[in-house]
């Protein structure tokens, strides 16, 4: 097998998993509840999951698995770079964050609207070397991204 294929599809699977479990350890463990744009952010990785497994079959299909994988994984460095940048006020984030109940009856779901956290997608809950999570999640995922479409697409030069 190709090691240069072998480091993709690696990559591709610890990648999410790894912004995953950050991401949900953050919020279970560490009290950081998520906003609109962290769900989308989310939402993207766990779609390369899928992907990034087809990749380890066997088949003509894994390259197309790991593209796949990687366009899923760039996107959601897209949202965060867009979200980065809201928290920074260098654009203008929506006008909204939304939240979804669960069924039941409408005193129920009044109780579950109000017993959320409210979060906004325009402030910064957490910063490590004065860059959010999401600017953390936009630079992982872009640059993973741009590594595993590199690595998969790119054939070895003839000597």
């Amino acid at each position: 097998m190709n090691s240069r294929l072998g480091l993709a599809r690696l990559v591709a699977l610890l990648v999410p998993l790894g912004l995953l479990a950050g991401a949900f350890g953050s919020q279970y463990w560490g009290g950081l509840y998520p906003c609109e744009m962290c769900w989308w952010q989310r939402y993207a990785h766990i779609a390369a999951l899928p992907f990034a497994a087809l990749a380890f079959m066997a088949g003509p299909e894994r390259e197309r698995a790991l593209v796949l994988a990687a366009l899923a994984i760039a996107t959601s460095g897209a949202i965060a770079f867009y979200h980065a940048g809201v928290e920074l006020g260098y654009f203008e984030g929506f006008t909204q964050c939304t939240s979804t109940g669960a069924g039941g009856s409408a005193e129920d779901l009044l109780k579950a609207v109000f017993a959320a956290p409210m979060i906004r997608c325009d402030e910064i809950q957490w910063s490590f070397l004065g860059i959010s999570m999401a600017g953390w999640n936009a630079i992982l995922s872009l640059s993973s991204a741009l590594l595993i479409l590199w690595l998969t697409l790119a054939r070895p030069r003839k000597a």
